[in-house]
């Protein structure tokens, strides 16, 4: 787990799990272990999180570097994030 946005609306915090089994390649030539993950965005207004895996993931990410890329500010940071956020349906609880 890995935070990497913080700010006053959105908490974006990535995910990297290793896969059953995952050891080695899927050729089992000792290549990198195999991992599933994400990305948990949390929106702090709202109270709402969701989170993205696989091809969401993957188009958030390139998303995100191709704005990061640009020297964005924090308010074009929270308004890319929070175009994923709308659709976010489960509630913020704490533990």
């Amino acid at each position: 787990m890995q935070m990497l946005y913080h700010s006053d609306s959105f908490v974006v915090v990535r995910f990297d799990v290793p896969a059953p089994g995952g050891s080695g390649s899927a050729q089992g030539d000792g290549g990198p272990a195999l991992t599933r993950g994400g990305f948990e965005i949390v929106d702090r207004r709202a109270q709402r999180e969701i989170f993205l895996e696989g091809a969401l993931a993957e188009h958030f990410q390139q998303g995100v570097q191709a704005l990061v890329d640009s020297n964005p500010t924090e308010e074009a940071l929270d308004e890319f994030i929070g175009r994923w956020t709308a659709s976010a349906q489960q509630p913020v609880t704490l533990h």
